[in-house]
């Protein structure tokens, strides 16, 4: 029996062990391993390959196992490995090497859809892995780090891989995508620095407390709300939040590029995080994934280590803003039908933007309001406690005045999260604050004694929850974080507590 290595995604990545057998009985050629339609018709296209080589069929059964086998696979991807197995049947040894390719049926080797996807998720699974890929997506498939890219054009030089060492080594693909030669060393580990300020905060005016939270907010990847009167620069300041978040490391650059490639869109790697901000009118399948198909990835998938932003947040469906919870708190999002189920991980910065009123007038000192008490509090009962609760950062915006001047720039704000986050780093600390475990929060977020105690009147004034206290001193690390001190202290207290939301 011989064995290649491939792989398929479907609700997750799977390491698929392609193997052959030839035995004694009436000659045929079959494959097995919960094979779907895709795979059957390749026992097709492999005949007519092989057959265009003028290869000779052995008088034996030919049996094609797909291990694990009780995992449905699918995809068009297995043609290579399959026909190199019976093409090399007598070949004594096969290196342990991953083979995709679709066959044409004149031995042509071609990419599929979603072949660099998969190679994505490969690269975060596999250390140095030695991948034969079609030659038309080699170039491509050669930039993404850990990987060592071989690639052929047709089935004859798939074949002369294996046979000949020489023909193989000429085979190789190297080339490095530029934005990984300009990283960063910080405590061992390599990031990617963003060096794009295309949005800057030097266009928003005033707004120096909102500007100071997206500051906090940007340290520690801390959920934060937006509101204010129309016009003031909720937007303004939440789509300016992806510039001067923290640098990202290669892993994240590649899970990101391998969520946008699963949902067919240009998965091009940038040091730019993620920006997504679907409109109140999406549907829920939309924003969460899943609908027609468990695999289809949605909105909190695809903004996972970046900013997932909801403009006019009460305006979304109440159903959309409850399931909101679990990607909120647990960064990950379960999707489950009958035969399947998938996770996808939603680390993002939650930023949301709201009026205060339907007519958005209650704030102003110059503009009357013209809703009705009933009216405001219908609008305002629309975000539950629960969703609340979950905000780290609840902004106020400030009335836009004809003496607002530009105080800061998103450069400066970064090279300060960069510090922080330097400081972060340097103690050990692996998630980012806003992301931390309970176990974390009990070894980072350490007070000294008198932010102890502010922060305990704080729980009996304020009757704050478990879950808001850790809010409360996870944005504190972010604060002590951005003056490089160790231990959280008072004003650190203070400030976290004065961006709580308010009943």
């Amino acid at each position: 029996m011989k064995s290649l290595k491939c792989a398929a995604y479907s609700d997750g990545l799977k390491i698929i062990e392609v193997e052959s057998t030839f035995s004694r009985g009436l000659p045929g050629f079959s494959i097995v391993g919960l094979a779907g339609a895709s795979i059957k018709e390749s026992a097709e296209r492999v005949k007519a390959a092989l057959l265009a080589l003028n290869f000779s069929f052995p008088a034996q059964k030919i049996t094609i196992n797909l291990s694990p086998s009780d995992l449905p696979k699918s995809g068009s991807h297995f043609d290579l490995a399959i026909a190199l197995l019976i093409a090399l049947q007598k070949s004594p040894n096969l290196d342990k090497i991953f083979v995709f390719g679709e066959l044409g049926l004149d031995g042509s080797i071609k990419s599929t859809a979603n072949l660099f996807s998969i190679l994505l998720f490969l690269s975060t699974s596999v250390s140095r892995a030695k991948v034969l890929v079609p030659h038309e997506i080699a170039q491509k498939a050669s930039m993404i780090p850990n990987l060592e890219i071989y690639g052929v054009s047709n089935l004859k030089e798939a074949i002369n891989f294996f046979q000949d060492d020489e023909f193989a080594s000429s085979c190789v693909f190297k080339n490095s995508h530029p934005l990984f030669q300009n990283v960063i060393d910080i405590n061992g580990e390599s990031y990617v620095p963003n060096q794009n300020f295309e949005l800057d905060f030097s266009d928003v005016l005033g707004q120096s407390r909102a500007k100071r939270a997206c500051l906090i907010a940007a340290v520690g990847m801390h959920n934060i709300i937006f509101e204010g009167s129309p016009g003031c620069g909720k937007s303004m300041c939440a789509k300016r939040l992806v510039y001067i978040l923290p640098p990202q490391s290669l892993s994240e650059i590649l899970n990101t590029a391998a969520y946008r490639s699963l949902s067919l869109q240009d998965s091009e790697f940038s040091a730019l995080r993620v920006f997504r901000a679907p409109h109140h009118t999406s549907t829920k399948s939309s924003i969460f994934g899943g609908g027609s198909s468990v695999a289809k990835i949605g909105e909190a998938a695809l903004a996972n280590a970046g900013v997932l932003f909801f403009d006019e947040f009460v305006h979304f469906p109440k159903q959309i803003i409850e399931s909101l919870r679990e990607p909120l708190e647990d960064h990950k999002i379960h999707i489950s039908r009958v035969n399947s189920k998938i996770t996808y991980d939603t680390k993002f910065l939650f930023a949301a933007a709201l009026n205060p009123c339907p007519c958005g007038n209650l704030l102003s000192q110059e503009l009357n309001c013209r809703c009705s008490e009933n009216e405001i509090k219908n609008y305002k009962s629309r975000l539950s406690e629960p969703i609340l609760d979950r905000m780290d950062l609840y902004v106020q915006m400030e009335e836009v005045s004809k003496d607002d001047r530009s105080d800061i720039t998103s450069k400066q704000m970064s090279d300060l999260v960069l510090k922080a986050f330097k400081f972060q780093k340097m103690r050990g600390q692996a998630e980012l604050n806003g992301k931390l475990s309970d176990a974390d929060i009990a070894k980072f977020c350490l007070c000294d004694d008198v932010a102890k105690e502010i922060l305990n009147t704080a729980v009996s004034r304020y009757h704050l929850s478990q879950r808001a206290i850790k809010k409360v001193l996870k944005v504190a690390r972010s604060i002590a974080d951005l003056e490089q001190s160790k231990l959280i202290q008072k004003a650190h207290i203070l400030e976290a507590l004065s961006f709580r939301a308010r009943s």
